[in-house]
């Protein structure tokens, strides 16, 4: 499993950069977890448009589907510039219908229900989903190709149901949009020693902090999870790759 990190930043992304927007690949099969505002552009530096098999939305703030319409389009013009695509199905919660609906633009994209209580089976991976606490609905995704597994918080505010959402997983990608000394339980986002405090019960081998805030020094929040996860610790950045085969 080889997962390549398109946009770390929380809100909005940084110049050149990009919001939420995580690739994940097995046995040749590319799916695309969230797609924030400038994923579509950093998606390119690694495939291209028409090599994308399926996207999952955890939810549907702007900065986690910004690029969803972006990505209709590339399908549509590479349809016409080329030979017509596949349907590109993109999964998403049905609990916010003009959310759910703006993913639909067939014959180029289709919305696709998930639910909490699902198991989706794309290509090679195995895919669950966990509710959040964050203002809006959205989903924690959990996806393993059967040997190697990972989790994505996306957006909450700390969960101890993450501890055995994340159990055994091989990376744990977590939110991580403030410093340890702030408190996310109302704004709906966690920080780094929330995430450490999950990697270290859940016994995950790898965390990698995301989402990441647009003040102070981040490799503050890095520092703090290392000194309450012993495993290994990573700081999301545009182009990172964590392979399970290293």
């Amino acid at each position: 499993m080889k997962i390549t990190v398109l946009g770390p930043w929380g809100g909005y992304p940084k110049a050149g950069e990009a919001s939420a927007g995580y690739l994940i690949q097995s046995e040749g099969y590319n799916l695309l977890i969230d797609c924030g505002s400038g994923v579509l552009s950093q998606l390119q530096h690694h495939l291209s448009v028409e090599e994308l098999d399926s996207v999952i939305i955890s939810h549907y703030h702007p900065d986690h589907i910004a690029d969803t319409g972006v990505l209709y389009h590339g399908r549509l013009i590479q349809s016409k510039i080329k030979s017509e695509l596949p349907v590109l199905p993109i999964y998403g919660h049905p609990y916010d219908e003009a959310g759910f609906n703006s993913l639909d633009h067939k014959p180029y994209t289709e919305a696709r229900e998930y639910r909490e209580e699902d198991t989706l089976e794309l290509g090679p991976f195995s895919i669950a989903f966990q509710k959040t606490k964050h203002p809006v609905i959205c989903y924690a995704i959990r996806i393993t190709d059967g040997e190697h597994s990972m989790v994505f918080t996306a957006d909450s505010s700390y969960m101890k149901e993450f501890e055995t959402f994340s159990a055994g997983a091989d990376l744990l990608i977590s939110e991580c949009n403030l410093y340890s000394d702030m408190d996310g339980s109302q704004m709906g986002h966690m920080n780094s020693t929330d995430a450490a405090k999950i990697a270290k019960e859940a016994e995950v081998s790898t965390l990698m902090l995301t989402h990441l805030p647009h003040f102070g020094d981040l490799s503050e929040l890095e520092k703090d999870a290392k000194q309450h996860f012993d495993g290994e610790v990573m700081l999301a950045s545009t182009g990172l790759v964590w392979n399970s085969e290293k």
